[in-house]
């Protein structure tokens, strides 16, 4: 009598292994999506803001921002879309917490461009102390409350506003820019709530909180790319 064969399920269905985050919990579904699409389009724009760009210092003023946009959506991408060993996941992590920091010293680096070489020195000096102190403060407490890391954001990030009058009287930058920054801010501190508060968190397990944060800096950094655009036309 002939015998019937027999798979058993398990040797033909293949699982796959869900993205957890650091709680342990399983991450949304665009859980670092955003970012991914957003590393194309960020080295897109920073190719065109430096060849449209004037002089070499201003090139590589752009080229600097345009790294350290590269830095932020890359490193994000990757960190929310892999499942990683605790040694890469604890690399991962320092710097997606850091390079927001970096962005802002980077989006100030052609901005200030628009000013007088005093106040850019001064502008640039300032800022990228700032953010080695932001970095070195993220480095050494990884596991910091994570109200501690929203003021650091929200302070760090409104830290501009004491030259946005030096911007906003500038015949290359004027109200327009000052605006565009200011909106950039706004994106990058809404983003920053919503991530500090877990709310709103519309489809957990599609696009929660997180996304939402990830939307604010995106956002953020299109306003700011915009502000710079517009100093590099008024230099041409």
């Amino acid at each position: 009598m002939a015998t019937q064969s027999h798979i058993e399920p398990s040797h033909v269905e293949k699982t796959r292994k869900p993205r957890l985050d650091v709680h342990g919990r399983e991450k949304p579904l665009l859980r670092g999506w955003i970012h991914a699409g957003a590393t194309p389009l960020a080295l897109a724009a920073g190719i065109v803001l430096i060849c449209l760009s004037p002089t070499a210092p201003l090139k590589w003023a752009c080229a600097i921002f345009m790294t350290c946009s590269l830095i932020l959506f890359a490193n994000s991408a990757l960190y929310h879309l892999g499942n990683w060993s605790p040694k890469v996941t604890v690399l991962l992590r320092r710097l997606d917490h850091v390079n927001i920091f970096l962005l802002i010293a980077g989006t100030y680096t052609p901005s200030s461009f628009a000013l007088t070489p005093f106040w850019r020195n001064i502008i640039l000096a300032g800022m990228w102390i700032s953010t080695a102190i932001a970095i070195i403060i993220h480095v050494i407490w990884i596991n910091a409350p994570r109200w501690l890391y929203t003021a650091v954001y929200i302070i760090f990030g409104v830290s501009g506003v004491a030259f946005l009058g030096l911007f906003w009287n500038s015949p290359v930058a004027g109200p327009s820019v000052v605006w565009l920054i200011i909106s950039g801010g706004i994106c990058y501190i809404l983003g920053a709530i919503v991530y500090a508060m877990r709310w709103p968190d519309p489809w957990p397990k599609v696009f929660g909180f997180h996304e939402i944060f990830h939307c604010g800096t995106i956002a953020g950094y299109a306003c700011h790319m915009v502000a710079i655009y517009l100093v590099i036309c008024r230099l041409m």
